[in-house]
């Protein structure tokens, strides 16, 4: 299968999922979420794959929702294509959170918005030093997406998770991984070999008991995502038609300070 926005390979039993849109900082747009859906389903059909490893081009993992999509939408008045998105991201962090398989997510630079919270659904997060992690939704006026809330207090604790979204503060690598969403932090030199260590590692283990483990997990902790689904997107959607949403995304586009009033 060809790909455009992703690229995709299997190497030794690995799938290999590479955001490749290093041009717009491998911002989300439909095609580029409807691949990696493809992507994963293929990685879950496929008996050769047993373990999913999701990667990005360029120097930043991603800054989350396409900035130049946004402008686009905004500019154009065509607010559902936003809204279709976030109905993708949080498919992708649901299907990664049911793949019976494990998944790594590797990350050097920026992981933003959306992105920042697919990593939560990841099983492990292999980290640069240079990585940090932004919920930078209340910047243009919106409400964490990619199942945001759901993941994020589940892993962290409520508190931080709003202290994060309220904020939008940058979450380094070294504090993501005292807070437990990273599973190793490496200096870029070594991260591909850290990486392939922790890989070499677990396809020692039986894929019997990776798929029945992250069973378990979804069934103790992850039930209730369809009921919250339905808010998020409600929430996002209400948030895309209002003012503030328009004039985050265009103050970012002109690199000034946005000027909220509720609206």
């Amino acid at each position: 299968m060809t790909f455009s926005t992703i690229l995709y390979q299997v190497v030794d039993e690995v799938a290999i999922l590479t955001l490749n849109r290093p041009d717009v900082a491998n911002g989300f747009n439909i095609p580029m979420c409807e691949e990696i859906l493809e992507a994963i389903a293929l990685a879950k059909k496929d008996t050769a794959v047993r373990i999913l490893q999701i990667q990005a081009a360029g120097t930043i993992f991603s800054v989350g929702g396409d900035l130049v999509e946004m402008k686009r939408a905004v500019d154009e008045d065509d607010i559902p294509s936003l809204v279709r998105i976030a109905e993708l991201v949080n498919t992708i962090s649901f299907s990664i959170k049911q793949l019976p398989k494990p998944v790594i997510m590797v990350t050097d630079g920026a992981v933003a918005g959306a992105a920042a919270n697919i990593a939560v659904a990841a099983d492990f997060v292999i980290a640069s030093d240079k990585t940090k992690f932004i919920q930078a939704f209340i910047g243009v006026g919106l409400a964490p997406d990619a199942g945001g809330i759901f993941l994020l207090s589940r892993a962290i604790g409520s508190n931080r998770a709003a202290h994060l979204a309220l904020t939008g503060e940058a979450l380094l690598a070294e504090k993501a991984l005292d807070y437990g969403i990273v599973y190793k932090v490496v200096n870029t030199e070594k991260l591909e070999r850290t990486v392939a260590q922790v890989v070499k590692k677990l396809l020692r283990g039986s894929s019997n008991s990776y798929a029945a483990i992250k069973q378990e997990i979804w069934k103790s902790q992850f039930e209730g995502w369809q009921e919250y689904t339905s808010l998020e997107l409600t929430l996002q959607e209400e948030l895309a038609f209002k003012e503030d949403f328009k004039e985050g995304v265009r103050a970012h586009a002109e690199r000034r300070r946005p000027q909220f009033i509720g609206k």
